[in-house]
């Protein structure tokens, strides 16, 4: 953010402000002059509308002056009593144009004897006047205003002579270059009293004055009209002047503000500074005296706060990092919380626990980080937290089941601190894997002494028989339980032979022997080991083996272990009386072989999770179920031959395929393990 300095907050203050003064004095002015201008516009344009009536006045006059002197000529009236038309008519219309007039005529006992000029209708113009005198007429609203005057000719009675001037564009003109204002004549509006307006979207002053014939019936208006240029132009002038005006007094006022802004500036911009490095954690560097009284004052405060601030940081310090050193030294998780149960401060140590970021952690509220499970899934946030209780005690612990965001769970136990300065520490210890493996433990003890009692169960049932009937069997009975006992022995011997596969798998002492193997004579051998399991259930195999098979670099015993342990899954889960399938595909480098049974199938979702350690399937509940380490031992030993597995259904029934690569036999084999 950037922060204006005291000469330039100086200099835009002093400015401003006269050019506030100065823009407000324009203003006022500009108005002024705008009235005034107006007012005496107004009283030009309206002292001209009447001046303009004045001269059409006096135009009257001069007609009437000019149509008398016409009346007497002497030649005019010895033209009329020789009744000579074309010398009238040459007559009248030389004395038009010598006089300046629009027209004249001389009418003669309601007749029209002869006339010169401008074509008008002297007939309805004599008609209209009752005796000599003059006159204004308009014969149509689209014609010009006719002005003249009426006389009587001496000598001959019923004779008069008429003259006119027309009151046209020509007239006004005439009338504008003489009053300096546009003058125009127009209809009457029949206003009484002139009138003087300023017209702004005609950018003119105009006054209108009625014009009235001479018995006093209104008959035109004059128009006067001045643009308002000449007002613009004073205020455009003025705002120069006052612009060039402001613009000198701001450079003088903001040259001062900068002398005077520097001037207190220096020793407020070194006090800045020093504070500046106070802040960012420099209290070494002492602060120099400055000039003048409130600023000298300011100066020796910051050093005082200076020396007392490295004292303080200083035991804050030594603080700090004693108590950093225990906490981050011991094994639990601490974090701590305000009032609110918002995370204030956590350790690398219950950071990991909870699988976050402190970043992540630290300002949000503890219930939605640590997310506790309580009996059917409700947040033990509100009634049962230890945080609120160790408020009413001298503290308080629970063991809580944490939900992490990762979908982990994890057991932990919670002992909180009662509070102090509005903070309460709690320290988290982790029992999620002792936990773990107590449930482990307890569920495979159950499971195994679940699956070693069936077959010595049966096994027991079977010698009792023998040792109590043995002289009443039959040879085929004997057969049948010597039969059973071998069932239950294989079945035992698979069994042991997981828990130690399991047990050598897990400590990472179990490795290959890479051999040229073929996994038909694999096949078949793992068939013969578990054919008294198939007759059981009298369940048949059918194999459907690509001929020939290539050889692939393994450990034989182990790939039969894994034929075995899916032969005898598919035998559990398949009903009686059905076809276990084995097949198998090439594919460039790979071959591909499945058990395939005809049982209920995989649940919906278990695809994947049916080769996890100690899961065991529920689909069709069958009378054993194992101890769910078959498919895992099957998947460890097929990945230690670089291969994979894969369940899916297929048909009525599920198939479990492995894929394992077609090696060249000498190539030399990897390390094992």
């Amino acid at each position: 953010m950037y922060r204006l300095r005291l000469s330039t907050l100086l200099i835009i203050i002093n400015v401003g402000l006269l050019l506030l003064a100065v823009a407000g004095v324009a203003a006022a002015a500009a108005g002024l002059l705008r009235r005034f201008a107006d007012e005496q516009a107004l009283a030009r344009v309206g002292q001209a509308g009447l001046t303009a009536r004045q001269e059409i006045g006096r135009s009257g006059d001069q007609a009437l002056m000019i149509a008398r002197l016409l009346g007497e000529r002497p030649t005019l009236l010895r033209l009329l009593q020789n009744d000579d038309q074309p010398g009238l008519a040459g007559f009248l219309g030389q004395f038009q144009q010598t006089s300046g007039l629009s027209a004249c005529a001389v009418v003669r006992g309601g007749q029209l004897v002869a006339g010169g000029g401008a074509s008008l209708p002297w007939l309805a113009i004599a008609g209209q006047r009752a005796g000599p005198g003059r006159f204004l007429y308009r014969g149509a609203p689209d014609q010009p205003l006719a002005l003249g005057a009426s006389a009587e000719i001496p000598g001959l009675p019923g004779a008069q002579v008429l003259v006119a001037t027309l009151l046209n564009q020509r007239f006004a003109d005439e009338l504008s270059a003489t009053l300096g204002a546009d003058v125009r004549v127009g209809a009457p509006t029949g206003a009484a009293q002139p009138s003087a307006s300023r017209r702004d979207d005609l950018a003119l002053y105009r006054a209108e004055v009625p014009l009235a014939d001479f018995g006093g019936r209104p008959v035109a208006t004059i128009e006067v009209s001045l643009p308002t240029t000449s007002l613009e132009q004073s205020q455009a002038q003025l705002s120069r002047s006052l612009g060039l005006l402001a613009l000198g007094v701001a450079l003088l006022a903001g040259l001062t503000s900068l002398l005077i802004g520097r001037r207190l500036g220096r020793p407020l911009k070194a006090l800045a500074s020093a504070a500046d490095r106070i802040g960012h954690g420099d209290l070494t560097t002492p602060i120099t005296v400055a000039p003048g009284g409130e600023i000298g004052a300011l100066a020796t405060t910051l050093e005082e706060m200076r020396w007392r601030l490295l004292r303080l940081t200083a035991d804050l310090r030594r603080q700090q990092s004693e108590s950093q050193a225990i906490i981050t030294g011991i094994v639990e998780g601490v974090f701590s919380v305000d009032r609110e149960r918002r995370i204030r401060y956590v350790n690398p140590q219950a950071a990991a626990m909870l699988g976050q970021a402190p970043s992540a952690i630290v300002g949000r509220f503890c219930g939605d980080v640590l997310n506790p499970q309580g009996p059917g899934g409700a947040r033990p946030c509100a009634d049962q937290c230890p945080i609120v209780h160790a408020r009413f005690r001298d503290g308080a612990h629970a063991a809580e089941q944490l939900l992490l965001h990762d979908g982990r769970r994890r057991t932990v136990v919670i002992t909180s601190a009662p509070p102090s300065d509005g903070q309460q520490v709690q320290v988290l210890r982790d029992e999620t894997e002792l936990e773990a493996t107590r449930r482990l433990r307890d569920a495979v003890l159950t499971n195994v002494s679940h699956e070693f009692r069936t077959p010595l169960s049966a096994q027991l049932a079977s010698i009792e028989l023998l040792l109590d009937q043995l002289p009443a069997l039959s040879t085929d009975q004997i057969g049948q339980l010597i039969l059973s006992l071998q069932r239950g022995t294989l079945r035992l011997t698979q069994l042991i032979d997981n828990l130690l596969e399991s047990a050598r798998i897990e400590a990472g002492r179990h490795s290959i022997r890479r051999r040229p193997v073929a996994l038909d004579e694999v096949v078949e051998e793992a068939l013969e080991l578990t054919r008294p399991l198939l007759s059981q259930r009298a369940q048949e195999a059918a194999v459907s083996l690509p001929f020939p098979l290539p050889p692939i670099l393994g450990d034989a015993p182990l790939l039969t272990q894994v034929f075995v342990n899916l032969l005898a899954n598919a035998n559990k889960f398949a009903p009686a009386g059905t076809t276990i399938t084995i097949g198998g595909a090439l594919a460039g480098d790979q071959i591909t072989l499945w058990v395939e049974d005809q049982g209920p199938g995989l649940p919906a979702g278990q695809g994947a999770a049916i080769f996890d350690r100690f899961i065991r399937s529920a689909a069709d509940d069958p009378e054993q179920r194992g101890v769910g380490l078959g498919l895992w031992i099957v998947q460890s030993i097929v990945e230690r031959h670089h291969g994979r597995i894969e369940a899916r259904n297929h048909g009525a029934g599920a198939r479990v395929s492995i894929t394992l690569p077609v090696e060249a036999q000498g190539a030399s084999a990897p390390a094992a393990g």
